[in-house]
């Protein structure tokens, strides 16, 4: 965990920008001592957010299965992938 006083974003926003980017975590920004925010490259929070965005997917499906909807086996999945993969 990467943790900068405001003071360092303020007084040198270069090395902090470059520092998020280098290691690809999010920078903890305190203010008189205490959390004040996070700081984060674009590539780490796009990243961040397409896992969310397939946690999301992943979650809804296993709630669908859970409630009865129909599934497919494997052999299935894969006979169908393979359908779709000699239409391209």
């Amino acid at each position: 965990m990467i943790i900068k006083p405001s003071a360092a974003l303020r007084n040198d926003y270069s090395a902090i920008s470059h520092l998020a980017k280098e290691t690809k975590e999010p920078i903890y920004i305190t203010k008189n001592g205490e959390g004040d925010m996070v700081l984060m490259s674009i590539d780490a929070f796009e990243k961040r957010e397409q896992i969310l965005q397939l946690r999301s997917k992943v979650l809804q499906a296993e709630q669908e299965r859970m409630s009865g909807a129909k599934t497919l086996s494997i052999s299935e999945t894969r006979r169908r992938l393979s359908e779709r993969a000699d239409d391209i």
